[in-house]
């Protein structure tokens, strides 16, 4: 009776701390208000990749998979995009991709055999089906990691674009040039979506032919957002064709500011959705607890 307690608490205890692992808990307000407020190192760019010798143990344990992930074409170009965003090697992701989906091969005959030993056997199969279907989900589990998290990246990135297009527009009112006005407001700003801008900029002042709308519209390529890329065209279209560049771009900022807008009122109506849900919850439980004494009278008259 000891044994079979003692290896559900040790699964239970697993299962928790991976929970923690892949849900990790948020940080206070008085830390982000600290991120905020801290100053910009000399090497912005310099967390955007992770060494070897830095990476953890699943990126260790499942390097040895990564070329023939690589040859199978994998990661998707949605997902190369995804780790752009996050200044993630594909790699590290295709590392973490094989050792995640490994530990859900081999936990179920690991916890099979645990159990065995305490005289409870579930034959073969089960485990079997059940280790394939955790192999699955252990290989995509990444992926949809970083999903969330490169969306809350590309929405930040959002934010900073519309602050950027108001300070271009604001050079171009006093005089400033088109690629002037592009450069000199993307060395105003801080944070990683600013640092971005002002290396896509810098690439293009340093390679022959390569204009900086042009750079600017790679850039949104690699990153997947599309702002980007439609502001790239249209500083284009006024390079080419002679366009009210100012106008274009105080539009582009005001369209940008107003799909931001509706993105958080969307956000919060889902939010005060789900909060409803814990008071639907209660109130069938409520129900149920005032149904039970009746309805189990009636099944035991019958």
């Amino acid at each position: 009776m000891i044994v079979p307690l003692l290896l559900g608490a040790g699964i239970g205890l697993g299962l928790m701390v991976i929970a923690a692992g892949i849900w990790p808990p948020k940080p206070s307000l008085a830390d982000e208000l600290a991120a905020l407020h801290a100053p910009p190192t000399s090497a912005p760019l310099a967390s955007f990749a992770a060494p070897a010798e830095t990476a953890g143990w699943a990126a260790r344990l499942g390097r040895p998979a990564v070329p023939l992930l690589e040859a199978a074409g994998l990661p998707r170009t949605s997902v190369r995009a995804d780790l752009a965003v996050l200044g993630r090697p594909p790699q590290l992701h295709l590392a973490e991709q094989a050792a995640t989906a490994l530990a859900g091969l081999f936990l179920p005959p690991l916890v099979a055999a645990l159990t065995a030993l305490a005289s409870l056997h579930w034959g073969w199969t089960l485990p079997l089906w059940i280790a394939l279907a955790l192999a699955a989900g252990g290989f995509l589990l990444p992926d949809l990691a970083i999903h969330t998290e490169a969306g809350r990246r590309r929405a930040e990135f959002r934010h900073a674009l519309s602050s950027y297009l108001d300070l271009v527009v604001i050079s171009l009112a006093g005089g400033a040039g088109v690629q002037a006005a592009l450069h000199s407001s993307a060395q105003i700003g801080t944070g990683w979506a600013n640092h971005r801008i002002r290396d896509a900029l810098q690439e293009a002042a340093l390679t022959p032919g390569l204009t900086p709308w042009q750079a600017l519209g790679r850039l949104g390529a690699e990153l997947g957002i599309t702002d980007l890329t439609e502001l790239a065209a249209t500083v284009s279209l006024a390079g080419t064709e002679g366009a009210k560049i100012r106008t274009s771009l105080r539009a582009r900022a005001a369209s940008l500011r107003g799909h931001l807008l509706a993105d958080l009122d969307a956000a919060g109506a889902s939010a005060t959705e789900r909060m409803s849900i814990g008071v639907v919850a209660l109130f069938a439980a409520f129900l149920l607890f005032l149904a039970y004494p009746a309805i189990s009278h009636v099944l035991t008259g019958l």
